[in-house]
């Protein structure tokens, strides 16, 4: 459930630079992307965040307001 598919990534990036053979276009998480979605789908002040790597260990965020 991409936003945007890899055709208009690949013209949109075009834009800005030249590609060539074998550049690749990180995507990121298109589905946990909160830009383009209906409603305000954003993280909320007191809502945790964790991030764990294998052999760099977990991180432990907790949002707070602006």
């Amino acid at each position: 459930d991409m936003i945007f598919d890899p055709a208009h990534l690949v013209w949109y990036a075009s834009q800005f630079m030249v590609l060539r053979p074998g550049d690749i276009l990180n995507t990121g998480t298109p589905p946990g992307c909160a830009i383009g979605r209906p409603g305000r789908p954003y993280l909320r002040a007191g809502q945790i965040v964790e991030l764990e790597v294998a052999g760099l260990g977990r991180q432990r965020q907790v949002i707070g307001t602006a």
